[in-house]
């Protein structure tokens, strides 16, 4: 069996005297299913003839418990950090040996500053010890009271652990907008960012392409700042591409009467209606150097100076920035100010591509229809030929989603309104594909697919893409050469050095035929 330590502060006028029927420091040794094997009670020196007396009265009454008494100065024992610091001295030359000895800190007696110190240290394991409770027996009842012992090794408590374990997970459904994501490196950083934004008011650097859902993720991130209490204002969202010169101060710090043409009254300023909440600039990247000057200042003092002001306003909030390009590329081109990315660049998290999470297609595709069905108020579902259609199309690696989340949303609802009752069915499904590849094409094919389509068609999107590159510079060559043995020298004029043969036209005819081409259609 272990020795049974325990440590506590003398109570003073708890301990004071016998005409006092219940004297926590003594009575604590006199528990029969509580046995302590030695007391420690650490006490001032003004109160040492008290230390005394009750070390008499444990020893008398509880013969088998060695009593040590320990003094210690505290000039003043409300003092938090003056008796912090004595305490953890205490601890750090005491010498545990909790291999031998079991360790319990009465917590009943000592300043209310004591025992949050007692806490503490046992918390930080600064002390390896559990905590006791003593308290007065009831009524007339002549017995040693109540006690009651608290372990803080909150591993022990599966219920604690589960608890804690339920809200973390709370708070990352949150962050994840309700979505049973499965991509392992999205979820890992969403595990990153709940820890971040738990316990950190730095900047916030959200990045990724356009679509991917950095405005919603940082609504989510403002609203979990609110649960965790970090925050108590409102979340500002400032579209960063709109703002430039003059009118862009004037947004972003507010002005005075008459500062700017027409300006007849006050304006507060985003940044001042950001006090205590969440600026969100929205498309930093976009931001001009003179503008980036301006915000730099006011996130790093919380103080800035409104248009036409004599004096500078406070402004305290947490900031969010999010950016479609990457940052450290623009300063290294001198389009983003060093200083203002080195600010916002302590938490950087970039958020993935559609293309790049093909596992977390179909709980968005569920999402979204969910989120239709809130919007429109009836129900659409998918038939079950037409769903598998949609999501083998959806998670293929060669479909871009250039717009990502945005345009699955967009699809998505297509489907939902146009379903004839309340059936999305496949023949809809092969209409909405064409549809969008037809839209992508327009809007994001390349120069040299642009080439392609506009001789030989639709057969194009066959072609590989590394014969791609290689066709459209046969094309170009063509339509820039006055005929066929041009362009054949043009095109072979590396080669034919080498070569026997001087037919370069002929070796472009035949180039030509792998493609259904001739002279003739390359220049049409």
């Amino acid at each position: 069996m272990k020795t049974q330590v325990v440590i506590g502060f003398l109570g003073t006028t708890l301990d004071a005297g016998k005409r006092r029927r219940w004297r926590p420091s003594v009575q604590i040794t006199q528990h029969d299913d509580f046995p302590v094997d030695r007391i420690e009670l650490i006490h001032s020196r003004r109160w040492s003839k008290l230390a005394n007396r009750v070390k008499e009265d444990i020893e008398s009454g509880s013969p088998k418990t060695e009593v040590l008494l320990h003094q210690i100065e505290v000039a003043d024992p409300w003092d938090f950090e003056e008796m912090y610091g004595a305490m953890y001295d205490f601890a750090r030359d005491y010498g545990f040996d909790d291999e031998r000895e079991d360790y319990f800190i009465h917590l009943t007696t000592g300043t209310h500053v004591a025992q949050i110190c007692w806490f503490l240290l046992a918390e930080a394991r600064h002390i390896p010890a559990k905590l006791v409770q003593s308290g007065p027996p009831r009524g007339d009842d002549p017995d040693a009271g109540s006690i009651q012992v608290v372990d803080l090794d909150l591993s022990k408590y599966n219920a604690l652990q589960q608890r804690f374990d339920l809200t973390t997970k709370e708070y990352n459904t949150l962050l994840k907008g309700g979505i049973d994501t499965k991509n392992p490196a999205f979820n890992d950083m969403i595990d990153r960012m709940e820890i971040v934004v738990s316990n950190s008011d730095a900047p916030l650097l959200l990045m990724g392409p356009t679509g991917t859902g950095k405005s919603d993720l940082a609504a989510r991130l403002y609203e979990l700042k609110l649960q965790r209490r970090r925050i108590k204002g409102r979340l500002v969202h400032v579209n960063c591409s709109t703002l430039r010169g003059e009118r862009a101060m004037s947004t972003l710090f507010g002005h005075r009467r008459h500062a700017l043409p027409g300006a007849n009254s006050e304006r507060a300023g985003l940044l001042r209606e950001a006090d205590g909440g969440v600026l969100f600039l929205d498309e930093i990247d976009e931001l001009g150097l003179d503008e980036q000057a301006m915000i730099l200042h006011a996130i790093e003092t919380g103080k800035y100076l409104p248009l036409g002001s004599d004096y500078e306003v406070t402004s305290r909030f947490h900031v969010i920035a999010g950016a479609g390009r990457d940052l450290a590329d623009l300063v290294a081109t001198g389009r983003f100010r060093a200083d203002l990315f080195a600010r916002l660049n302590l938490w950087t998290f970039t958020l993935p591509a559609l293309r790049n999470r093909p596992e977390d297609i179909a709980p968005n595709i569920a999402h979204e229809m969910t989120r239709m069905e809130k919007l429109s108020g009836t129900r659409v579902t998918f038939n079950a030929d037409a769903l598998e259609h949609y999501q083998r199309f959806a998670t293929d690696p060669g479909t871009i989603w250039p717009g990502n989340f945005r345009d699955l949303g967009a699809s998505i609802q297509r489907m939902y309104t146009l379903a004839p009752q309340g059936r999305i069915t496949k023949a809809m499904v092969q209409t909405e594909i064409a549809t969008i590849s037809g839209v992508w094409r327009t809007a994001h094919q390349d120069p040299d697919m642009a080439l392609l389509h506009a001789v030989i068609g639709s057969r194009a999107d066959n072609i590989d893409e590394f014969d791609r590159v290689q066709l459209a510079a046969v094309i170009r060559a063509c339509r820039q050469s006055a005929s066929l043995s041009a362009a054949g020298r043009r095109l072979f004029a590396a080669s034919r050095a080498t070569k026997t043969s001087k037919n370069d036209s002929d070796r472009l005819r035949k180039y030509l035929e792998r493609f259904d081409l001739d002279w003739n259609k390359c220049q049409e």
